[in-house]
């Protein structure tokens, strides 16, 4: 291990190759960001919310899988050559999604987006908590969530104006072989394997192994679990914003470029939040930021029931945003803080297993309800279930370091308590 550094500015080089792979990664999300649900009606007839929806659902189950995977195997096989198997099985999206004959293999393709993100992000999200050691995790994973959600949020507003230009196929699909081609190309090539950096971290680590890895990440242990269970919400509500939130708009009368624009907004602010608000996690307590991340949250999507304007709507899928931005680098951070590094990259997956599954949860319990009772009600309930969900963080969860500080005493300006 001679040689071997943790820490950003020792690793500045291949952490930012690994920002600039992830991005790619975003990238190949943002494709059917804004367009999809379109596809479906316009070139399918499909009118259901459930069926619409049902890419979304495959998506989140694969993908939650492959994160498992991804983290029990990290450690086995290595950080790179699960990166560049991800990249792999993204090179048919493109080309399924612009010569899809039926729904079907919309849905085919999902299968392996999903396996791509789930492999792919995993796998750059450990290898940058590796890198940078115990002091910056909080920014790392800001710069990691900014870079693949900004490119969620530009490949998105992309794939809306070529297809309000050109059509819904099969130009705005022209991207994802350029990403795909970037992606697997930097992962070969440029991109070092992280797991000397795990052993030299594990040498002086004070953490003990969890005792039983799944169940202490799932809910058995209250920092890991109320993250486990933020993090499912979180995503189920995402999954809404992206099945719905495009229906929504368009039978408000909003344009495809419009259309384009708004569901840029959301993963927009929550890219460039990261900037700041990965900083913020290294700074204050872990349990202010998630609590008041998804509050925020919460707040925002109970708001968009009663919105009607374009100015209404970039206001509050700004507050969503940033609400989603306070807590996604946040879960990471705490997530490596309350594990040994022998046992991070396992508890990260198993953590992203349940996040993930959070998107199929919340495609068919919108679509479920949408179909039912309308849109209106099925937004109105994730909001709901997104303040319970900042409640249970609000009564269970501890701060963690004793040198991190309580966000209201920064604001008010107050001493820092014990924690």
């Amino acid at each position: 291990m001679s040689g071997i550094q943790l820490g950003l500015k020792e690793n500045w080089k291949q952490f930012t190759l690994l920002v600039i792979i992830n991005a790619f990664v975003g990238g190949m999300v943002g494709l059917e960001r804004s367009i999809l649900p379109q596809i479906a009606e316009q070139e399918f007839g499909i009118a259901a919310k459930t069926a619409i929806l049902s890419f979304i659902v495959v998506f989140g189950i694969v993908k939650a899988i492959s994160n498992y995977y991804a983290g029990a195997l990290a450690n086995r096989f290595g950080r790179k050559k699960l990166l560049v198997a991800g990249w792999l099985f993204a090179i048919p999206v493109p080309f399924i999604l612009m010569f899809a004959p039926n729904w079907n293999w919309v849905i085919a393709a999902n299968v392996f987006l999903g396996i791509n993100q789930g492999l792919a992000w995993s796998s750059t999200v450990v290898m940058k908590i590796d890198l940078v050691g115990e002091r910056q995790r909080g920014f790392a994973m800001g710069l990691n969530e900014f870079a693949g959600y900004l490119a969620v949020a530009v490949v998105a507003f992309l794939t809306g104006y070529i297809a309000s230009e050109f059509g819904v196929r099969p130009y705005p699909f022209y991207l994802g072989i350029g990403l795909v081609v970037l992606g697997l190309v930097g992962s070969i090539f440029l991109i070092k394997d992280t797991q000397h950096h795990v052993a030299l971290e594990t040498i002086d680590s004070p953490l003990q192994k969890l005792k039983n890895i799944f169940w202490d990440t799932t809910w058995k242990d209250k920092n890991l679990g109320s993250v486990t269970q933020a993090g499912l919400i979180n995503n189920l509500n995402d999954g809404m914003a992206w099945g719905i939130f495009p229906i929504l708009l368009a039978n408000k009368n909003f344009s495809l470029e419009q259309i384009g624009i708004l569901t840029a907004v959301y993963p927009g602010v929550w890219g460039i939040g990261q900037l700041f608000t990965g900083k913020m996690a290294d700074k204050f307590c872990k349990k202010d930021m998630l609590f008041t991340g998804m509050l925020l949250q919460a707040l925002a999507l109970i708001g968009l029931v009663w919105a009607q304007s374009m100015t209404q709507f970039v206001v509050l899928s700004s507050v969503l945003g940033w609400g989603t931005a306070m807590v996604y680098p946040t879960f990471l951070a705490t997530i490596a803080e309350n594990t040994h590094p022998g046992d991070r990259a396992k508890s990260i997956g198993i953590f992203r297993l349940w996040r993930d599954l959070g998107y199929a949860i919340g495609a068919i319990l919108t679509g479920i309800i949408a179909d039912w009772l309308g849109i209106a009600h099925s937004i109105f309930f994730i909001g709901v279930l997104t303040f319970m969900s900042s409640a249970i963080i609000k009564f269970r969860m501890s701060c963690g370091e004793n040198n991190s500080v309580k966000m209201l005493d920064w604001f008010l300006r107050r001493p820092t308590q014990t924690l």
